[in-house]
């Protein structure tokens, strides 16, 4: 677990930091700050779903993915209800901060790999990488939406330590490659989303789809199951 907790530390300290820089930045400063992220966070989503659409052994997965998690988000009104809790706290931003956090920090394949390398193997090596990336990626986010994307850490904590504990538990089996593949398209579709929101091109309503990302396992476990 000593990966996961130094990745966890790598976001608070990020966090602190770019919360603390925020306070010195002009407003115009501010502005291309949210302007390179939202592009930044564009390229990143759309790389991750290029990159394993030609692994993935059912290409068209992600799309009743997105379709069938999206009506389910939508009928939980998860957006709605962390946008209420979030405004009452920290600003109304600071919700697609978040969800734009917590998506970069979680659905990735060091994020995913790398607590079943730690639990199976001891290396850690794929999570001191996805540290040092989510270091910087959470002082430009902090910089951009404040302190109040600290609250990221412990969800980034709970996801790797989840999967951890399941692979100690189940073994080398718990994501095959495939699945990785369906995730990866789906998580990277969700990531360029937040750049959609971050930008104002769009508002995708990107919380209510993150019920997307159950659906590839949920496949996959049936096709193993027959």
């Amino acid at each position: 677990m000593i990966g996961t907790i130094v990745n966890t530390i790598t976001i608070v300290v990020g966090s602190v930091v770019g919360s603390v820089a925020k306070q010195g930045l002009k407003e115009t400063y501010r502005d291309i700050t949210f302007i390179a992220l939202g592009l930044a966070t564009l390229m990143l989503g759309a790389n991750a779903s290029i990159s394993y659409m030609s692994k993935s052994a059912y290409p068209v997965l992600f799309i009743i993915s997105l379709a069938i998690g999206g009506i389910i988000g939508t009928a939980l009104d998860l957006e709605g209800h962390l946008n209420r809790f979030i405004a009452k706290r920290g600003g109304e931003s600071l919700a697609t901060g978040l969800t734009t956090g917590i998506l970069l920090y979680c659905i990735g394949t060091l994020s995913i790999v790398g607590p079943m390398m730690s639990a199976l193997n001891g290396d850690n090596t794929f999570l001191y990488t996805n540290a040092t990336l989510d270091l910087v990626t959470s002082l430009v986010l902090a910089a951009s939406y404040g302190i109040g994307m600290i609250w990221a850490a412990p969800v980034l904590f709970v996801w790797q330590g989840s999967i951890y504990a399941l692979s100690s538990w189940l073994g080398s089996n718990l994501i095959s490659e495939p699945l990785l593949a369906d995730l990866s398209i789906v998580g990277g579709v969700l990531i360029f989303c937040s750049g959609l929101s971050i930008l104002k091109i769009k508002d995708c309503k990107t919380l209510n789809l993150l019920p997307s990302l159950a659906i590839p396992p949920i496949w996959h476990a049936i096709v193993a199951w027959f």
